[in-house]
């Protein structure tokens, strides 16, 4: 099939939580009547799948996952050129994020990075309520965190790129290594660690807040914490793969996910991100990003291909290697 010829279903990698691709898919086939298959993969693995299927791809739509690694598509030439009539009610840190795309990636929501201890396992262990990034690097924390692979994970790429940002290479390294002895496992899947947590089978979860937060709503004894040296942060993003057997489609999905309604099934499937449409509803417990101490995150240098390859590699010897 021609690209951009008509496609019988909409081929869409979704990148965000599992009950939030259903919510979508529901929505946008209740929408439009096209006919979706939706693919949940964690963002490492989408963007191993879409370099792959370069010369033939099977997937017209990658929706949701760390912004990083769409500008990274982007600038490997995977992504299809596309500007939504929406783009013009987006807050300016998505209007930035498009612009730093080459107008082939476009913001759909924020989220702070951090992470979570279970409050009833705090106290079975007696161990100090951690606040800080250094604080667990603590013994007392031995076995007891999880956090992502950040091959795999966009969210657990984002930590590390958050700690070279907030230490310098050489120290996060360092703070790496010393972490490394207290965590358990490294998860497939960004959100897994802060689940684990909520499940109590961990105590500490390295994750984005969001993903925390709606762990909590569900009724978990979770205490959430904005570490105190600051932290990091994502954009999702959702982009048109190039060579798209479905062009008209694609674009159509973009335009219902940057819309106000198509924003709004994040809070009808219990998450907790910023929308970056301004017209869109607030999730009523969303982490107030306002209220904490960020990075001025480098999306462009650690949205490239070039860096982000060096550091997995570092990671993987310095780190997962020793583990």
């Amino acid at each position: 099939m021609q690209p951009g010829a008509a496609a019988t279903t909409l081929n869409v990698l979704c990148g965000v939580d599992e009950s939030w691709c259903s919510v979508m898919k529901a929505a946008f086939q209740a929408k439009t009547g096209t006919e979706i298959t939706m693919v949940r993969k964690s963002t490492g693995e989408i963007l191993d799948q879409v370099r792959a299927e370069r010369d033939r791809p099977t997937v017209d739509v990658w929706w949701g996952g760390t912004g990083d690694t769409h500008l990274q598509a982007a600038s490997e030439d995977l992504l299809q050129p596309y500007k939504s009539p929406q783009e013009r009610d987006l807050l300016p840190w998505a209007q930035n994020f498009y612009a730093m795309s080459g107008g082939r990636s476009a913001g759909v929501y924020a989220g702070a990075l951090g992470f979570a201890y279970n409050l009833k396992l705090l106290g079975q262990y007696k161990v100090p309520a951690p606040t800080c990034w250094r604080d667990l690097t603590n013994s007392a924390y031995r076995g007891l965190i999880q956090s992502g692979n950040p091959n795999s994970s966009g969210t657990a790429f984002t930590t590390l790129a958050t700690f070279v940002q907030l230490f310098g290479e050489e120290e996060a390294f360092r703070f790496m290594e010393i972490l490394d002895r207290n965590i358990a496992d490294y998860t497939k899947a960004g959100a897994e660690p802060v689940k684990a947590a909520a499940r109590g089978e961990t105590l500490i979860g390295i994750s984005f807040m969001h993903d925390a937060v709606t762990q909590k709503e569900a009724g978990s004894p979770l205490v959430i914490v904005a570490p105190c040296e600051g932290t990091g942060y994502e954009i999702g993003a959702v982009s048109i793969v190039k060579g798209a057997r479905n062009l008209d489609a694609s674009r159509a999905f973009v335009d219902f996910a940057l819309s106000p309604e198509g924003q709004a099934t994040g809070i009808a499937a219990g998450q907790n991100q910023v929308p970056s449409n301004a017209k869109a509803a607030l999730p009523a417990t969303a982490p107030d990003i306002s209220m904490i101490k960020m990075v001025d995150y480098d999306f462009a240098t650690f949205g490239s291909p070039e860096e982000r390859s060096r550091l997995l590699r570092r990671f993987d010897t310095d780190i997962l290697a020793v583990h």
